[in-house]
């Protein structure tokens, strides 16, 4: 109720206040993300409580940044909103159209936040079904997904670029998530991109590093892979077949 009544007559001296109870963002982030909405400078101040949330907060706070469509969060927007938490889905779509994901990752030359965000994206678009925006239905899906491939040779590997590239490829083919994706022929051309990136020497032996340095991700990875379609672990890594990610 305090916080109601702050937000109904609050200033921008307020702020310091108005985002200090957003942390508690489970609880109080849509009537702090509105509060802060409507104040002078309002876009940094989301933004700074976008950087230090979590959960259902980042989804208040994200669809926040959405709604303002401030230019000043779009770099914000493009290279962090997705943390890999599953409810990232529920806004995944508005972050594409309000950043201009499209425009940005098709031209010549893109940073690697931005791609690799873009590949943490559109991973989610495969398990979003009643949540947000699918793959099937985002309306730049292929060029997206072309363009991401294009940066990911250009840059060259990581071990969460490895990531990336293996759970697209899996969730893109028949064990994906059909709701998501549709008919999987749609998305061959692209699975035989990411495949391939995932044969190259240069990318097996990132992800055999960072196997051997414990990285988490690529841990996990290898337990749930696939010796058939994983060449960097076939040499008897106690590897599985892959499924389609529960969270990215």
């Amino acid at each position: 109720m305090g916080l109601a009544l702050v937000a109904a007559v609050a200033t921008v001296d307020d702020i310091p206040l108005i985002q200090t109870i957003g942390l508690l963002s489970n609880h109080f982030g849509p009537l702090a993300a509105r509060a802060l909405e409507q104040l002078p400078g309002g876009t940094e101040a989301v933004l700074w409580l976008a950087d230090r949330v979590t959960g259902w907060g980042r989804v208040y706070v994200v669809e926040a940044l959405c709604r303002l469509d401030d230019p000043v969060a779009r770099p914000w927007l493009l290279r962090s909103a997705c943390d890999g938490d599953f409810l990232n889905a529920y806004f995944v779509g508005s972050v594409a159209q309000t950043a201009g994901l499209h425009e940005v990752i098709t031209g010549p030359t893109v940073d690697d936040e931005i791609t690799d965000h873009t590949g943490r994206l559109l991973l989610v678009m495969t398990f979003s079904q009643g949540m947000g925006t699918t793959l099937s239905r985002y309306p730049h899906a292929e060029a997206v997904l072309a363009a991401h491939l294009r940066h990911l040779e250009r840059l060259g590997p990581s071990a969460s670029r490895y990531c990336i590239a293996a759970w697209l490829a899996s969730s893109l083919g028949e064990n994906g998530d059909a709701g998501s994706i549709g008919p999987v022929q749609r998305w061959q051309p692209y699975r035989n991109g990411y495949l391939a990136l995932l044969e190259r020497d240069d990318w097996c032996a990132v992800a055999r590093d960072a196997l051997g340095a414990k990285d988490p991700g690529i841990v996990r990875l290898v337990e749930t892979a696939s010796d058939r379609q994983l060449r960097a672990f076939a040499d008897g890594c106690g590897s599985r077949e892959v499924r389609s990610p529960v969270r990215p």
